[in-house]
């Protein structure tokens, strides 16, 4: 992904349809948000979705009298750019001050902890078969 890349909450709402979907029109994404109890007007869908088409962050083709969105960023991307940027402006890319600040404020079960673990192993397995 070149260039920093930050959604605003409605923005990354309308992505996330986009990636559920694949693709979607202005309608089906109203529909979806909606659903998710965010009803908005089919102007105000609209309009964001050709600012985040300008902006580089997904393009339309037209069937008919409807245009057809995609995404052309990936969620993985844009998740570990957006935590990557958190990490830096709120704990000035401590990692483990993040971490710890996320696990003081969760209810983390046993199989969650075991996971956690389990990639705090293999980071660790990673980091030391790079040197």
């Amino acid at each position: 992904m070149t260039g920093q890349v930050r959604l605003a909450e409605l923005q990354l709402a309308i992505m996330s349809v986009l990636w559920d979907e694949g693709e979607a029109t202005v309608a089906q994404v109203r529909e979806a948000l909606e659903a998710a109890d965010r009803p908005l007007a089919h102007t105000t869908i609209a309009t964001m979705l050709s600012r985040m088409e300008t902006e580089g962050h997904l393009e339309h083709r037209s069937e008919g009298r409807a245009n057809i969105y995609r995404p052309l960023l990936h969620r993985d991307a844009v998740s570990r750019e957006m935590v990557s940027d958190l990490a830096s402006r709120l704990f000035g890319g401590d990692v483990t001050q993040m971490v710890a600040h996320l696990l003081a404020d969760s209810d983390v079960t046993p199989e969650e902890i075991a996971r956690l673990k389990k990639l705090v192993r293999d980071k660790e397995k990673e980091v030391k078969d790079g040197q």
